[in-house]
C-alpha cells in the first residue's frame, strides 16, 4: 500500500466527515485511511461510521478507538496500526485542496525510485493553502539549516516515510513542537532526503491548539530546546542574528495579517521563483 493518511480525533463533530471526504475523493486510491478516536463522546464517528456503512471507498477507512495522552501519543499509536509506505497527517477541518494530490505526490515517489533514492529515507512536501487568510504558503524549495530553524513545511503538508516515523515516534515531552522535532531529527540525524514538490498538499484550517494565545509561550521554548537539541551554539547565534536582520516579527505580522498575506506570499513565491499565490 502507498499512502496512509491518518487523522487523529477526539469529539470531532461534522469536521470528521469533511476531511474523510476529501480524502475519499481523491483520483488514487493505493491508500488506507486510518482514523485514531481517542474516546469520542460526541457520536460523531460512529455517526459516520453508521452513514457511510457500504458506500464506495469506505472500505479503506479504518477507524480505531484507543484512550490517549494527547495528539502526539495518538499520533504514535496510528503510525503502529499504518501499512501505507508514505504517512500523511491530517488534522479534522484539513482537506486536500484538490482531488488529484495523491496522484501527483506518486508520481514524484516514482521518479524518486527511479532515480535510485532510498524510499525509507525520503520526506516529501508541499505548499500548502491557509484556510484563514486564503493565501498559498509557499515552502521553501530546498531545506536547510537555517530552515530547519526559520519555518519549516506545514506537518499537514508532508509525507513521511513510514519507516522514520517509525523509527522516531513523536516525544511526548513536546506538547505542541513534537512534529517540529520529528523534522528535525529526519534531517539532522536521519539523513533523510527532503524532496519538494510544486504544488499544495493540504487546506489548512488553521486555529489549531499550538495557535492559542495561552500556547505561545510554550511554543517558543520547545523551540528553544528543540534547537538546542540539533543544531550547535555558533550555528544557533548565526540564525538569531539572521531572523534579527531581516525583521522576522514584521515579516511574520504580515504573514498573518489579512491585508498583507497575500502579498507577503506572493513575494516569497517570486523569491522561490514561482508566482500564483491564489489558493486553488
Amino acid at each position: 500500500m502507498t499512502f496512509s493518511v491518518i487523522t487523529v480525533c477526539l469529539n470531532p463533530g461534522e469536521k470528521l466527515a469533511f476531511t474523510l471526504e476529501s480524502v475519499l475523493r481523491q483520483s488514487f486510491v493505493d491508500l488506507e485511511i486510518i482514523v485514531k478516536d481517542g474516546g469520542s463522546r460526541d457520536g460523531s464517528v460512529a455517526a459516520w461510521q453508521e452513514t457511510h456503512k457500504g458506500m464506495p471507498g469506505t472500505e479503506r477507512v479504518r477507524v480505531f478507538t484507543e484512550e490517549d495522552r494527547g495528539i502526539y501519543d495518538a499520533m504514535n499509536q496510528a503510525v503502529s496500526h499504518a501499512r501505507g509506505d508514505f504517512l500523511l497527517f491530517l488534522n479534522c477541518g484539513d482537506i486536500f485542496p484538490n482531488d488529484e494530490v495523491l496522484e501527483k505526490a506518486w508520481q514524484v515517489i516514482k521518479k524518486e525510485q527511479a532515480a535510485g533514492t532510498d524510499l525509507d529515507r525520503l520526506v516529501l512536501y508541499g505548499d500548502t493553502c491557509s484556510g484563514k487568510n486564503q493565501v498559498t504558503i509557499a515552502s521553501a524549495p530546498a531545506i536547510t539549516g537555517f530552515t530547519c530553524y526559520r519555518n519549516i513545511p506545514c506537518h499537514q503538508s508532508c509525507f513521511y516515510s513510514r519507516r522514520l516515523c517509525l523509527e522516531k515516534p513523536y516525544d511526548l515531552q513536546y506538547k505542541i513542537r513534537a512534529d517540529y522535532d520529528h523534522f528535525l531529527w529526519c534531517f539532522y540525524r536521519a539523513g533523510a532526503k527532503m524532496r519538494h514538490m510544486e504544488f499544495p498538499v493540504a487546506f489548512y484550517e488553521g486555529g489549531g491548539f499550538s495557535e492559542s494565545r495561552e500556547n505561545q509561550a510554550r511554543d517558543r521554548q520547545e523551540h528553544r530546546q528543540i534547537t538546542a537539541s540539533y543544531m550547535g551554539r555558533l550555528e544557533l547565534t548565526k540564525y538569531r542574528a539572521a531572523m534579527a536582520l531581516t525583521l522576522a516579527p514584521l515579516r511574520t505580522w504580515m504573514a498573518e495579517s489579512r491585508t498583507f498575506s497575500g502579498l507577503y506570499h506572493w513575494l516569497k513565491k517570486c523569491l522561490y521563483g514561482r508566482f500564483d499565490s491564489r489558493v486553488n
